[in-house]
């Protein structure tokens, strides 16, 4: 009976956009959950899963945390109440988180990437934001060195059976 009570039910996301790039680019180090300030066309448009967050990031202007350069195309049924498809787009936080992220971009030279945009089990848009160190070059084929070792292990590993 205990065992019960203590089990989490698991969290339905409906993911509109994921950002698969930035695990390859960057070293993800830690990652939270951030709200959405949207307009209602901005929402409709992405409850059809119309977006693209692949060249977006976030960055700290003015005491807030902004979603910059990503993609929700204009909602082809509202003629002219449509919001701009690039336009900046708030991130709500706490206040606490706020300044640790922002004392992170500023110091220690980090970078805030946004790796999913989805919406939650209440129907409420969020962002999975992370603070991530990019990676170098070398870095980067390292990873990729791995990723095909891996998936000539599995081969392998499947042939002998």
């Amino acid at each position: 009976m205990a065992a019960k009570l203590a089990a989490k039910p698991e969290r339905k996301l409906r993911v509109v956009a994921d950002n698969r790039k930035a695990r390859f680019n960057y070293f993800i180090d830690e990652v939270m959950e951030a709200g959405v300030a949207l307009t209602g066309t901005e929402v409709k448009s992405l409850r059809q899963g119309k977006a693209t967050i692949a060249e977006s990031y976030a960055d700290a202007r003015g005491g807030e945390i902004w979603l910059i350069n990503s993609n929700i195309p204009e909602y082809l049924q509202a003629n002219r109440f449509n919001h701009t498809p690039k336009r900046p787009r708030k991130l709500l936080l706490h206040k606490r988180q706020i300044n640790k992220l922002i004392g992170a971009v500023e110091r220690e030279g980090m970078t805030l990437v946004p790796l999913k945009l989805y919406f939650n089990d209440k129907g409420r848009a969020k962002v999975e934001l992370a603070l991530a160190r990019g990676k170098k070059l070398y870095d980067k084929r390292d990873t990729e060195k791995k990723r095909s070792w891996e998936r000539e292990r599995g081969r392998l590993l499947r042939q002998k059976e």
